[in-house]
């Protein structure tokens, strides 16, 4: 994992805006951060990430294998 602090640098900044595909930017065009990516696979915003969370779903939002006894939702999960 890497953090890209976008505050004080304007390449990071561009970086996040042209790697948030079209379909997940809002009505604005300009999405803001926090932004979720592992490597360069675009993961989810802030919203999808507490809703993974709450759904205990964070492993899969995040592509990890649960480690076991986790507990993970097995019935599918349906915006």
């Amino acid at each position: 994992m890497k953090e890209r602090d976008i505050a004080a640098n304007e390449e990071n900044r561009k970086w996040m805006r042209e790697n948030v595909p079209e379909n997940c930017r809002p009505a604005s065009g300009v999405p803001l951060p926090p932004q979720i990516f592992c490597d360069d696979q675009y993961l989810g915003d802030y919203d999808a990430f507490f809703e993974a969370k709450e759904n205990n779903n964070l492993y899969k939002f995040l592509g990890l294998t649960p480690p076991a006894g986790s507990k993970v939702r097995t019935f599918p999960i349906f915006p």
